[in-house]
Protein backbone atom coordinates (compact mmCIF):
# COMPACT_ATOMS: atom_id res chain seq x y z
CA UNK A 1 0.00 0.00 0.00
CA UNK A 2 2.74 2.31 1.02
CA UNK A 3 4.82 1.53 -2.58
CA UNK A 4 1.63 2.67 -4.10
CA UNK A 5 1.11 5.49 -2.48
CA UNK A 6 5.22 6.42 -3.33
CA UNK A 7 4.92 6.00 -6.49
CA UNK A 8 1.66 8.36 -6.71
CA UNK A 9 3.51 11.15 -4.52
CA UNK A 10 6.37 10.97 -7.03
CA UNK A 11 4.45 11.67 -10.46
CA UNK A 12 2.76 14.55 -8.44
CA UNK A 13 5.85 15.71 -7.62
CA UNK A 14 7.11 16.71 -10.83
CA UNK A 15 5.41 19.81 -11.33
CA UNK A 16 6.31 21.63 -8.44
CA UNK A 17 9.74 20.11 -9.65
CA UNK A 18 9.17 22.00 -12.65
CA UNK A 19 8.30 25.58 -11.14
CA UNK A 20 10.88 25.07 -8.65
CA UNK A 21 13.71 25.13 -11.15
CA UNK A 22 11.47 27.91 -13.89
CA UNK A 23 11.26 30.21 -11.05
CA UNK A 24 14.95 29.74 -9.91
CA UNK A 25 16.32 30.82 -13.69
CA UNK A 26 14.84 34.63 -12.15
CA UNK A 27 17.59 34.77 -10.53
CA UNK A 28 17.77 38.40 -8.61
CA UNK A 29 14.30 39.52 -9.77
CA UNK A 30 12.89 36.45 -7.63
CA UNK A 31 11.46 38.81 -5.40
CA UNK A 32 10.00 41.29 -7.70
CA UNK A 33 8.08 38.80 -9.33
CA UNK A 34 6.55 37.91 -6.18
CA UNK A 35 5.63 40.91 -4.12
CA UNK A 36 4.53 42.89 -7.20
CA UNK A 37 0.84 45.14 -6.63
CA UNK A 38 -0.71 43.55 -9.66
CA UNK A 39 -0.20 40.50 -8.17
CA UNK A 40 -2.35 41.80 -5.12
CA UNK A 41 -5.30 42.63 -7.40
CA UNK A 42 -5.04 38.80 -8.99
CA UNK A 43 -4.66 37.69 -5.74
CA UNK A 44 -8.31 39.31 -5.07
CA UNK A 45 -10.18 38.53 -8.25
CA UNK A 46 -9.18 35.00 -8.29
CA UNK A 47 -10.44 34.37 -4.15
CA UNK A 48 -12.88 36.15 -4.45
CA UNK A 49 -14.34 33.67 -7.27
CA UNK A 50 -13.53 30.89 -5.92
CA UNK A 51 -15.27 31.45 -2.48
CA UNK A 52 -18.30 33.23 -4.05
CA UNK A 53 -18.46 29.96 -6.49
CA UNK A 54 -18.34 27.56 -3.95
CA UNK A 55 -20.81 29.15 -1.72
CA UNK A 56 -23.30 29.60 -4.82
CA UNK A 57 -22.77 25.75 -6.04
CA UNK A 58 -23.73 24.82 -2.25
CA UNK A 59 -26.71 26.53 -2.01
CA UNK A 60 -27.20 25.00 -5.49
CA UNK A 61 -26.36 21.01 -4.90
CA UNK A 62 -27.54 20.24 -0.89
CA UNK A 63 -31.32 21.10 -1.42
CA UNK A 64 -31.23 19.34 -4.76
CA UNK A 65 -29.42 16.01 -4.01
CA UNK A 66 -31.89 16.35 -0.73
CA UNK A 67 -35.16 16.96 -2.85
CA UNK A 68 -34.16 14.11 -5.56
CA UNK A 69 -32.88 11.32 -3.18
CA UNK A 70 -35.31 12.01 -0.02
CA UNK A 71 -38.51 12.67 -0.98
CA UNK A 72 -41.28 12.28 -3.20
CA UNK A 73 -40.22 15.18 -6.16
CA UNK A 74 -42.10 13.74 -8.91
CA UNK A 75 -39.97 12.58 -12.15
CA UNK A 76 -37.36 12.03 -9.93
CA UNK A 77 -35.55 9.63 -12.29
CA UNK A 78 -35.53 12.23 -14.83
CA UNK A 79 -33.96 15.33 -12.70
CA UNK A 80 -31.14 12.75 -11.61
CA UNK A 81 -30.07 12.65 -14.65
CA UNK A 82 -30.21 15.79 -15.95
CA UNK A 83 -29.37 17.64 -12.63
CA UNK A 84 -25.52 16.11 -13.06
CA UNK A 85 -25.20 16.75 -17.06
CA UNK A 86 -24.51 20.02 -16.63
CA UNK A 87 -20.94 18.87 -15.66
CA UNK A 88 -19.91 17.65 -19.37
CA UNK A 89 -19.76 21.00 -20.79
CA UNK A 90 -16.62 22.39 -21.15
CA UNK A 91 -16.11 25.85 -19.53
CA UNK A 92 -15.17 27.28 -23.03
CA UNK A 93 -18.10 26.09 -24.46
CA UNK A 94 -20.48 26.87 -22.05
CA UNK A 95 -19.31 30.50 -21.47
CA UNK A 96 -19.12 31.10 -25.66
CA UNK A 97 -23.14 29.74 -25.20
CA UNK A 98 -23.64 31.89 -22.27
CA UNK A 99 -22.22 35.04 -24.21
CA UNK A 100 -24.20 34.71 -27.16
CA UNK A 101 -27.44 33.73 -25.86
CA UNK A 102 -27.68 36.65 -23.30
CA UNK A 103 -25.16 39.17 -24.26
CA UNK A 104 -26.36 42.48 -25.59
CA UNK A 105 -26.63 41.07 -28.62
CA UNK A 106 -26.68 37.42 -28.31
CA UNK A 107 -30.20 35.48 -29.20
CA UNK A 108 -32.35 36.75 -26.05
CA UNK A 109 -31.96 40.32 -27.65
CA UNK A 110 -33.20 39.38 -31.13
CA UNK A 111 -35.93 37.74 -29.65
CA UNK A 112 -36.80 40.96 -27.93
CA UNK A 113 -36.26 43.07 -30.45
CA UNK A 114 -40.02 43.42 -31.23
CA UNK A 115 -40.77 44.83 -28.26
CA UNK A 116 -38.16 47.73 -28.64
CA UNK A 117 -34.93 46.14 -26.86
CA UNK A 118 -32.22 47.03 -28.52
CA UNK A 119 -29.46 46.33 -26.06
CA UNK A 120 -28.73 43.90 -22.58
CA UNK A 121 -26.81 44.44 -19.99
CA UNK A 122 -22.54 43.23 -20.41
CA UNK A 123 -22.70 39.98 -18.79
CA UNK A 124 -18.50 39.64 -18.80
CA UNK A 125 -16.37 39.86 -15.96
CA UNK A 126 -17.00 38.56 -12.42
CA UNK A 127 -20.93 38.02 -12.79
CA UNK A 128 -20.47 36.22 -16.08
CA UNK A 129 -18.01 34.23 -14.31
CA UNK A 130 -20.11 33.38 -11.56
CA UNK A 131 -22.78 32.41 -13.06
CA UNK A 132 -21.54 30.23 -15.65
CA UNK A 133 -19.11 28.45 -13.29
CA UNK A 134 -21.64 27.79 -10.37
CA UNK A 135 -23.83 26.01 -13.10
CA UNK A 136 -21.16 24.03 -14.53
CA UNK A 137 -19.77 23.02 -10.76
CA UNK A 138 -22.26 22.63 -8.87
CA UNK A 139 -22.76 18.67 -10.09
CA UNK A 140 -19.75 18.27 -7.90
CA UNK A 141 -21.03 18.56 -4.82
CA UNK A 142 -24.62 17.35 -5.60
CA UNK A 143 -23.29 13.69 -6.95
CA UNK A 144 -20.99 13.73 -3.78
CA UNK A 145 -23.57 14.45 -1.25
CA UNK A 146 -26.42 12.22 -3.65
CA UNK A 147 -23.98 9.39 -2.84
CA UNK A 148 -23.62 10.28 1.10
CA UNK A 149 -27.20 10.71 1.15
CA UNK A 150 -27.63 6.65 -0.38
CA UNK A 151 -25.31 5.45 2.86
CA UNK A 152 -26.93 7.36 5.70
CA UNK A 153 -27.90 5.55 8.60
CA UNK A 154 -32.16 5.76 7.73
CA UNK A 155 -32.54 4.90 11.47
CA UNK A 156 -31.11 8.18 13.10
CA UNK A 157 -33.67 10.02 10.72
CA UNK A 158 -36.46 8.15 11.74
CA UNK A 159 -35.74 7.86 15.23
CA UNK A 160 -34.91 11.77 14.88
CA UNK A 161 -39.23 12.02 14.19
CA UNK A 162 -40.22 9.84 15.99
CA UNK A 163 -38.73 11.84 18.95
CA UNK A 164 -41.07 14.89 17.80
CA UNK A 165 -38.68 16.48 15.41
CA UNK A 166 -40.11 17.89 11.92
CA UNK A 167 -38.64 16.96 8.82
CA UNK A 168 -36.82 20.23 8.64
CA UNK A 169 -35.17 19.87 12.49
CA UNK A 170 -34.03 16.11 11.68
CA UNK A 171 -32.77 17.63 8.17
CA UNK A 172 -30.50 20.02 10.14
CA UNK A 173 -29.97 18.48 13.10
CA UNK A 174 -29.13 14.46 12.19
CA UNK A 175 -28.94 14.23 8.21
CA UNK A 176 -26.85 17.76 7.36
CA UNK A 177 -23.76 17.04 10.06
CA UNK A 178 -23.54 13.86 8.47
CA UNK A 179 -23.41 15.04 5.22
CA UNK A 180 -20.29 17.23 6.00
CA UNK A 181 -18.28 14.97 4.75
CA UNK A 182 -19.72 15.07 1.13
CA UNK A 183 -20.13 18.95 1.25
CA UNK A 184 -16.87 20.01 2.02
CA UNK A 185 -15.14 16.82 -0.72
CA UNK A 186 -17.71 18.39 -3.28
CA UNK A 187 -16.78 21.73 -2.09
CA UNK A 188 -13.41 21.90 -2.31
CA UNK A 189 -13.34 20.03 -5.75
CA UNK A 190 -15.66 22.98 -6.74
CA UNK A 191 -12.92 25.55 -5.01
CA UNK A 192 -9.98 24.08 -6.98
CA UNK A 193 -11.88 24.34 -10.40
CA UNK A 194 -12.68 27.46 -10.12
CA UNK A 195 -9.07 28.36 -9.28
CA UNK A 196 -7.86 26.48 -12.32
CA UNK A 197 -10.42 26.86 -14.96
CA UNK A 198 -9.03 28.98 -18.12
CA UNK A 199 -12.30 28.60 -20.40
CA UNK A 200 -15.10 30.64 -18.79
CA UNK A 201 -12.74 33.54 -17.45
CA UNK A 202 -11.05 33.90 -20.27
CA UNK A 203 -13.98 33.89 -22.69
CA UNK A 204 -15.35 36.27 -20.00
CA UNK A 205 -12.62 38.97 -19.73
CA UNK A 206 -11.80 38.10 -15.85
CA UNK A 207 -8.64 38.07 -14.83
CA UNK A 208 -7.23 35.22 -12.47
CA UNK A 209 -4.29 33.51 -11.89
CA UNK A 210 -4.89 31.38 -15.02
CA UNK A 211 -5.43 33.57 -17.60
CA UNK A 212 -2.34 35.76 -16.58
CA UNK A 213 -0.35 32.77 -16.44
CA UNK A 214 -1.38 31.45 -19.68
CA UNK A 215 -0.74 35.20 -21.43
CA UNK A 216 2.86 34.59 -19.54
CA UNK A 217 3.63 31.17 -21.07
CA UNK A 218 2.71 32.73 -24.59
CA UNK A 219 5.38 34.94 -23.92
CA UNK A 220 8.81 32.74 -24.50
CA UNK A 221 10.77 35.83 -22.74
CA UNK A 222 8.61 34.92 -19.12
CA UNK A 223 8.77 31.78 -18.39
CA UNK A 224 10.05 32.76 -14.83
CA UNK A 225 7.32 34.71 -14.40
CA UNK A 226 4.59 32.28 -15.21
CA UNK A 227 6.15 29.86 -12.92
CA UNK A 228 5.90 32.22 -10.04
CA UNK A 229 2.55 33.34 -10.77
CA UNK A 230 1.85 29.01 -10.34
CA UNK A 231 3.54 29.44 -7.27
CA UNK A 232 0.94 31.77 -5.98
CA UNK A 233 -1.55 29.39 -7.41
CA UNK A 234 0.00 26.96 -5.01
CA UNK A 235 -0.36 28.65 -2.43
CA UNK A 236 -4.20 29.71 -2.56
CA UNK A 237 -4.63 25.89 -2.86
CA UNK A 238 -3.04 25.12 -0.12
CA UNK A 239 -4.89 27.84 1.96
CA UNK A 240 -7.76 26.24 0.51
CA UNK A 241 -6.72 22.70 1.76
CA UNK A 242 -6.50 23.96 5.15
CA UNK A 243 -9.68 25.51 5.21
CA UNK A 244 -10.42 22.82 4.32
CA UNK A 245 -9.11 20.64 6.99
CA UNK A 246 -10.21 22.59 9.56
CA UNK A 247 -13.97 22.61 8.34
CA UNK A 248 -13.33 18.78 8.77
CA UNK A 249 -12.82 18.48 12.15
CA UNK A 250 -12.79 14.75 13.96
CA UNK A 251 -15.97 14.12 14.19
CA UNK A 252 -17.16 10.11 13.28
CA UNK A 253 -19.15 9.87 10.34
CA UNK A 254 -19.74 5.96 10.07
CA UNK A 255 -22.80 4.14 11.01
CA UNK A 256 -22.57 2.73 14.73
CA UNK A 257 -24.62 -0.34 13.98
CA UNK A 258 -24.74 -2.34 10.31
CA UNK A 259 -28.43 -1.54 10.17
CA UNK A 260 -30.46 -3.31 8.19
CA UNK A 261 -31.19 -3.44 4.19
CA UNK A 262 -34.69 -1.98 3.25
CA UNK A 263 -36.29 0.32 1.46
CA UNK A 264 -36.19 4.28 2.61
CA UNK A 265 -39.34 5.85 3.11
CA UNK A 266 -39.50 9.03 1.22
CA UNK A 267 -40.53 12.20 2.56
CA UNK A 268 -44.11 14.08 1.35
CA UNK A 269 -43.30 17.23 0.19
CA UNK A 270 -47.18 18.40 0.23
CA UNK A 271 -47.79 22.06 -0.22
CA UNK A 272 -43.81 22.24 -0.97
CA UNK A 273 -44.26 20.24 -4.06
CA UNK A 274 -44.80 23.18 -6.37
CA UNK A 275 -41.90 25.09 -4.74
CA UNK A 276 -39.71 21.98 -5.14
CA UNK A 277 -40.40 21.39 -8.71
CA UNK A 278 -40.15 25.22 -9.73
CA UNK A 279 -36.64 24.70 -7.60
CA UNK A 280 -35.65 22.05 -9.32
CA UNK A 281 -36.78 22.66 -12.93
CA UNK A 282 -35.44 26.07 -12.99
CA UNK A 283 -31.62 24.55 -12.07
CA UNK A 284 -31.77 21.80 -14.68
CA UNK A 285 -33.39 24.63 -17.30
CA UNK A 286 -30.83 27.42 -16.71
CA UNK A 287 -27.91 24.90 -16.46
CA UNK A 288 -28.69 22.60 -19.26
CA UNK A 289 -31.54 22.93 -21.54
CA UNK A 290 -30.98 26.90 -21.81
CA UNK A 291 -27.65 25.96 -23.30
CA UNK A 292 -28.82 22.95 -25.10
CA UNK A 293 -31.13 24.47 -27.16
CA UNK A 294 -28.48 27.38 -27.94
CA UNK A 295 -26.55 24.78 -29.08
CA UNK A 296 -29.21 22.94 -31.16
CA UNK A 297 -29.79 26.16 -33.25
CA UNK A 298 -26.08 26.74 -33.82
CA UNK A 299 -25.74 22.90 -35.14
CA UNK A 300 -28.81 23.53 -37.31
CA UNK A 301 -27.08 26.84 -38.58
CA UNK A 302 -23.82 24.80 -39.08
CA UNK A 303 -25.62 21.93 -41.04
CA UNK A 304 -27.47 24.46 -42.98
CA UNK A 305 -24.16 26.33 -44.01
CA UNK A 306 -22.34 22.93 -44.74
CA UNK A 307 -25.42 22.92 -47.55
CA UNK A 308 -25.05 26.00 -48.97
CA UNK A 309 -21.36 25.57 -49.38
CA UNK A 310 -21.41 22.42 -50.91
CA UNK A 311 -23.28 23.88 -53.56
CA UNK A 312 -21.40 27.05 -53.73
CA UNK A 313 -17.77 26.29 -52.84
CA UNK A 314 -17.44 22.49 -52.73
CA UNK A 315 -15.65 20.32 -49.62
CA UNK A 316 -13.40 23.00 -48.57
CA UNK A 317 -13.59 23.98 -44.71
CA UNK A 318 -16.81 21.73 -43.96
CA UNK A 319 -16.97 19.63 -41.20
CA UNK A 320 -17.74 16.59 -41.90
CA UNK A 321 -19.53 14.21 -39.36
CA UNK A 322 -17.84 10.76 -40.24
CA UNK A 323 -14.78 12.73 -39.84
CA UNK A 324 -15.12 12.80 -35.95
CA UNK A 325 -15.23 8.99 -35.70
CA UNK A 326 -11.44 8.73 -35.04
CA UNK A 327 -11.48 12.10 -32.65
CA UNK A 328 -14.44 10.49 -30.86
CA UNK A 329 -12.63 7.27 -30.43
CA UNK A 330 -9.39 8.76 -29.14
CA UNK A 331 -11.51 11.28 -26.57
CA UNK A 332 -13.04 7.90 -25.20
CA UNK A 333 -10.57 5.46 -25.04
CA UNK A 334 -7.96 8.30 -23.47
CA UNK A 335 -10.90 9.24 -20.84
CA UNK A 336 -11.93 5.73 -20.14
CA UNK A 337 -8.00 4.62 -19.54
CA UNK A 338 -7.93 7.76 -17.44
CA UNK A 339 -10.56 7.42 -15.16
CA UNK A 340 -10.21 3.82 -14.71
CA UNK A 341 -5.94 4.56 -13.90
CA UNK A 342 -6.84 7.45 -11.76
CA UNK A 343 -9.41 5.27 -9.61
CA UNK A 344 -6.82 2.69 -8.88
CA UNK A 345 -4.32 5.29 -8.21
CA UNK A 346 -6.65 7.20 -5.61
CA UNK A 347 -7.65 3.58 -3.38
CA UNK A 348 -4.63 3.31 -1.60
CA UNK A 349 -3.95 7.35 -1.29
CA UNK A 350 -7.87 7.61 -0.19
CA UNK A 351 -7.25 4.27 2.52
CA UNK A 352 -3.78 6.24 3.84
CA UNK A 353 -5.46 9.57 4.29
CA UNK A 354 -9.06 8.08 6.04
CA UNK A 355 -6.70 5.29 8.36
CA UNK A 356 -3.50 7.37 9.07
CA UNK A 357 -3.60 10.80 10.94
CA UNK A 358 0.00 11.36 10.44
CA UNK A 359 2.42 13.72 9.11
CA UNK A 360 3.17 11.78 6.34
CA UNK A 361 -0.58 11.15 5.07
CA UNK A 362 -1.33 15.17 5.25
CA UNK A 363 1.09 15.78 2.80
CA UNK A 364 -0.07 13.16 0.71
CA UNK A 365 -3.42 14.70 0.67
CA UNK A 366 -2.38 18.43 0.09
CA UNK A 367 -0.01 17.04 -2.76
CA UNK A 368 -2.59 15.30 -4.59
CA UNK A 369 -5.60 18.35 -3.90
CA UNK A 370 -2.63 21.03 -4.79
CA UNK A 371 -2.05 19.90 -8.43
CA UNK A 372 -5.21 19.90 -8.90
CA UNK A 373 -5.17 23.35 -8.61
CA UNK A 374 -2.43 24.21 -11.25
CA UNK A 375 -3.30 25.08 -15.02
CA UNK A 376 -3.78 22.14 -17.85
CA UNK A 377 -1.06 24.11 -19.27
CA UNK A 378 1.62 24.52 -16.48
CA UNK A 379 1.10 20.27 -15.56
CA UNK A 380 1.36 19.66 -19.29
CA UNK A 381 4.46 21.96 -19.72
CA UNK A 382 5.89 20.33 -16.87
CA UNK A 383 5.47 16.57 -18.27
CA UNK A 384 6.57 17.92 -21.86
CA UNK A 385 10.33 18.79 -19.65
CA UNK A 386 10.22 15.58 -18.00
CA UNK A 387 9.19 13.56 -21.15
CA UNK A 388 11.79 15.07 -23.21
CA UNK A 389 14.72 15.18 -20.46
CA UNK A 390 14.31 12.05 -18.59
CA UNK A 391 11.83 9.44 -19.84
CA UNK A 392 12.26 10.08 -23.48
CA UNK A 393 10.70 6.73 -24.52
CA UNK A 394 6.91 7.87 -23.44
CA UNK A 395 7.73 11.21 -24.72
CA UNK A 396 4.34 11.92 -27.12
CA UNK A 397 2.84 8.65 -26.24
CA UNK A 398 -0.47 8.10 -24.97
CA UNK A 399 1.36 7.18 -21.40
CA UNK A 400 2.49 10.77 -20.90
CA UNK A 401 -0.91 11.94 -21.59
CA UNK A 402 -2.49 9.90 -19.12
CA UNK A 403 -0.45 10.64 -16.50
CA UNK A 404 -1.40 14.10 -17.20
CA UNK A 405 -4.35 13.30 -16.46
CA UNK A 406 -3.84 11.44 -13.27
CA UNK A 407 -2.33 14.27 -11.99
CA UNK A 408 -4.63 16.53 -12.72
CA UNK A 409 -8.05 14.63 -11.76
CA UNK A 410 -7.25 12.46 -8.86
CA UNK A 411 -8.23 14.56 -6.16
CA UNK A 412 -12.03 14.28 -7.90
CA UNK A 413 -11.41 10.74 -7.29
CA UNK A 414 -9.91 11.07 -3.68
CA UNK A 415 -12.52 13.27 -2.67
CA UNK A 416 -15.61 10.88 -3.23
CA UNK A 417 -13.55 7.63 -1.91
CA UNK A 418 -12.84 9.48 1.06
CA UNK A 419 -16.37 10.55 1.60
CA UNK A 420 -17.49 6.48 1.41
CA UNK A 421 -14.42 5.55 3.69
CA UNK A 422 -15.35 7.96 6.63
CA UNK A 423 -18.79 6.59 6.28
CA UNK A 424 -17.76 3.18 7.00
CA UNK A 425 -17.25 1.47 10.17
CA UNK A 426 -14.00 0.07 10.86
CA UNK A 427 -15.59 -2.54 12.72
CA UNK A 428 -16.66 -4.23 9.65
CA UNK A 429 -13.07 -4.58 8.54
CA UNK A 430 -11.55 -5.94 12.31
CA UNK A 431 -14.54 -8.56 11.59
CA UNK A 432 -13.36 -9.86 8.23
CA UNK A 433 -9.69 -10.23 9.63
CA UNK A 434 -10.94 -12.33 12.37
CA UNK A 435 -12.38 -14.35 9.96
CA UNK A 436 -9.05 -15.03 8.61
CA UNK A 437 -8.98 -12.62 5.70
CA UNK A 438 -5.56 -11.16 5.72
CA UNK A 439 -5.40 -7.07 3.98
CA UNK A 440 -5.57 -7.70 0.43
CA UNK A 441 -8.69 -9.97 0.92
CA UNK A 442 -10.42 -7.43 3.57
CA UNK A 443 -9.61 -4.84 0.79
CA UNK A 444 -11.82 -6.83 -2.08
CA UNK A 445 -14.23 -8.42 -0.24
CA UNK A 446 -15.51 -5.80 1.98
CA UNK A 447 -13.75 -2.31 1.64
CA UNK A 448 -14.41 -2.05 -2.21
CA UNK A 449 -18.39 -3.59 -2.44
CA UNK A 450 -18.90 -0.98 0.20
CA UNK A 451 -17.26 2.08 -1.32
CA UNK A 452 -18.35 1.29 -4.75
CA UNK A 453 -20.64 3.73 -5.18
CA UNK A 454 -17.13 6.44 -4.52
CA UNK A 455 -15.86 4.62 -7.04
CA UNK A 456 -18.03 4.99 -9.55
CA UNK A 457 -18.81 8.51 -8.51
CA UNK A 458 -15.11 9.17 -8.73
CA UNK A 459 -14.43 7.24 -11.83
CA UNK A 460 -17.51 9.29 -13.90
CA UNK A 461 -16.39 12.32 -12.57
CA UNK A 462 -12.53 11.49 -14.02
CA UNK A 463 -14.00 10.41 -16.90
CA UNK A 464 -16.26 13.57 -17.87
CA UNK A 465 -13.46 15.72 -17.15
CA UNK A 466 -11.10 14.31 -18.52
CA UNK A 467 -12.90 14.72 -22.00
CA UNK A 468 -13.59 17.92 -22.05
CA UNK A 469 -9.87 18.80 -21.16
CA UNK A 470 -8.11 20.86 -23.26
CA UNK A 471 -4.23 22.47 -22.50
CA UNK A 472 -3.21 19.15 -21.21
CA UNK A 473 -4.47 17.29 -24.25
CA UNK A 474 -2.74 19.95 -26.51
CA UNK A 475 0.86 19.56 -25.21
CA UNK A 476 0.91 15.90 -24.43
CA UNK A 477 -1.39 13.91 -26.73
CA UNK A 478 0.95 11.96 -29.28
CA UNK A 479 1.15 13.33 -32.82
CA UNK A 480 -1.66 12.92 -34.91
CA UNK A 481 -4.08 12.13 -32.03
CA UNK A 482 -6.62 14.74 -32.08
CA UNK A 483 -9.74 14.85 -29.95
CA UNK A 484 -13.38 15.85 -29.87
CA UNK A 485 -12.33 18.44 -27.31
CA UNK A 486 -9.15 20.27 -30.08
CA UNK A 487 -11.95 20.02 -32.55
CA UNK A 488 -13.95 21.58 -30.38
CA UNK A 489 -11.53 24.31 -29.34
CA UNK A 490 -10.12 25.29 -32.94
CA UNK A 491 -12.98 26.40 -34.38
CA UNK A 492 -14.36 28.10 -31.31
CA UNK A 493 -10.83 29.92 -30.93
CA UNK A 494 -11.40 31.15 -34.99
CA UNK A 495 -14.74 32.45 -34.30
CA UNK A 496 -16.26 29.11 -36.28
CA UNK A 497 -19.37 28.15 -33.60
CA UNK A 498 -21.35 26.53 -36.51
CA UNK A 499 -18.82 24.49 -37.23
CA UNK A 500 -18.19 23.33 -33.57
CA UNK A 501 -21.10 23.00 -32.68
CA UNK A 502 -21.58 19.24 -34.49
CA UNK A 503 -18.16 17.98 -32.67
CA UNK A 504 -19.52 19.86 -29.36
CA UNK A 505 -22.63 17.99 -29.47
CA UNK A 506 -21.11 14.84 -30.01
CA UNK A 507 -18.68 15.04 -27.00
CA UNK A 508 -21.43 16.30 -25.27
CA UNK A 509 -23.35 12.99 -25.86
CA UNK A 510 -20.72 10.76 -25.45
CA UNK A 511 -19.81 12.05 -21.85
CA UNK A 512 -23.19 11.85 -20.93
CA UNK A 513 -23.60 8.67 -21.45
CA UNK A 514 -21.27 6.96 -18.40
CA UNK A 515 -22.99 9.76 -16.09
CA UNK A 516 -26.73 8.69 -16.98
CA UNK A 517 -26.35 5.14 -16.74
CA UNK A 518 -24.46 5.73 -13.46
CA UNK A 519 -27.76 7.64 -12.14
CA UNK A 520 -29.75 4.85 -13.83
CA UNK A 521 -27.84 2.62 -11.46
CA UNK A 522 -28.07 4.37 -8.30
Amino acid sequence: MRGAVLLVVLLLLITPLYLIIRTAEAGSDLFDLFFRWRNAEIWGRTILLCVSVTTTCTMIAVPLAWLIERTDLPMRRFWSITAALPLVIPSYVYAYLFIVTFGPKGLLQQWLAPLGVERLPDIQGFWGALIVLSLIGYPYIYLSVRAALRNLDPNLSEAARSLGLSTRQAFWQIELPQLRPAIVAGGLLVALYALRDFGAVTMLRYSTFTRVIYVQYQSFFSRSQAAALAFQLVLIALIVLYAEHRTRGRARYQRISVGVARKRKRIELGRLKLPALLFTGSVVIFSLIIPAASLIYWVVRGLTQQSGMREVAGQANIVDVWSLWEPALNSVTASGLAAFITVIAAIPVSILIVKSKDKYSEFVEELSYAAYALPGLVVALALVWFGANYALPIYQTLPLLLAGYVILFIPQAIGNIRASLLQMSPHVEEAGRTLGENGAGVLRKITLPIIRPGLFAGGALVFLTAMKELPATLLLSPTGYNTLAVEVWTNISEAFFAQAAIPTLLLLILSSVPLAFLNARQ
